[in-house]
């Protein structure tokens, strides 16, 4: 930590939000204590404009001063501020094979296609309220019409997702992703999407998705299950704080790394100081944070809020620009 000052992780999420599954099987793992801040599953979010972030996706993370959001910034970060016992990856091949399940699921469009496999008679999806959300989040038509039509292809291309698993990443017997004696980070980045869908009632029809047919991926969500709950069991368990208590403490606390610079050679000419905005490309783009930029470089985007706080996202999938500029 840059000063010594309170490292307190707080985690706001919804329970089966599948991002923040990923987050809380990465705390259990590594037995590091935190709280959370429970959020409901559409908007208004009040716990999040007490600490003035716009951001509406689901989790985001405050250590601090510091708010992470998404989880591919979050992970990365929990590795670096809390080094000891950290599960990423440590040699070359490790990293590299971990950081393409983390492109395959996210930026390469894995979980948008998990996502239209779920019936659209489900209760939640029929939801005026829910659907109206989904809308404005994703800026596309939701309803069971156009979930209808997209599920076919996109079950085919789970099943390519699960086919892949099972004939080749777990084709040779082993029990984790990187042969190791525990589940590590590149598990957690194989199995979040699978799991995910093996407990969503009716979204993977017996037919195409059996245990026969993939013994080996269904093998391993139970054996990742019990790890993680194994953990749960013998490690500590969260607190829960309401978001003005939570507010409260994180504005009471000090900044969880160093303020950071412009990398050399940035390409988009951003000079550290100047009044930018930054928001998701690919969904929740409408809600759009403003601040002082901070840091920029190839992984990573820092704004200074107006109320002191600090917002990191990653830079792949997000666009910081000058405020009111048409670019």
């Amino acid at each position: 930590m840059a000063d010594g000052s309170d490292r307190s992780i707080k985690l706001y999420h919804y329970t089966f939000s599948p991002y923040a599954r990923k987050v809380l099987w990465y705390l259990a793992l590594r037995q590091l204590p935190y709280a959370e801040v429970k959020q409901p599953p559409m908007l208004p979010r009040p716990d999040r404009e007490a600490i003035g972030v716009a951001y509406r996706r689901i989790p985001f993370l405050t250590v601090g001063k510091d708010v992470y959001c998404d989880t591919r910034i979050m992970l990365k970060k929990l590795e670096e501020l809390f080094p000891e016992g950290k599960i990423g990856a440590t040699t070359p091949d490790g990293q590299a094979l971990q950081k393409l399940l983390e492109i395959w699921h996210v930026e390469a469009g894995l979980f948008v296609k998990a996502t239209q496999t779920m019936p659209s008679d489900m209760p939640i999806l029929k939801d005026p309220k829910f659907a109206k959300d989904r809308e404005q989040f994703s800026g596309r038509p939701w309803n069971g019409e156009m979930i209808d039509r997209n599920r076919p292809e996109a079950l085919a291309y789970v099943r390519g997702a699960f086919s892949f698993l099972e004939n080749t990443l777990l084709a040779d017997g082993r029990e984790w992703i990187l042969k190791t004696k525990q589940p590590m980070l590149a598990d957690i980045e194989a199995v979040w999407i699978v799991h995910w869908l093996s407990t969503l009632k009716g979204a993977l029809p017996q037919e195409t998705f059996s245990k026969s047919s993939f013994p080996k991926v269904f093998a391993y969500i139970n054996r990742f299950d019990k790890a993680v709950q194994s953990a749960k069991s013998n490690g500590p368990q969260p607190t829960t704080l309401d978001g003005k208590t939570a507010a409260d403490q994180i504005f009471k606390s000090g900044f969880a790394e160093k303020e950071g610079a412009i990398e050399d050679g940035e390409p988009q000419n951003l000079r550290k100081g100047e009044q930018v905005e930054v928001f998701p490309t690919d969904s929740g783009f409408s809600h759009r944070d403003k601040g002082i930029l901070l840091s920029l470089n190839s992984d990573e985007i820092v704004i200074g809020l107006e109320n002191g706080l600090r917002l990191h996202t990653p830079r792949t999938g997000f666009r910081v620009r000058q405020v009111n500029s048409k670019i």
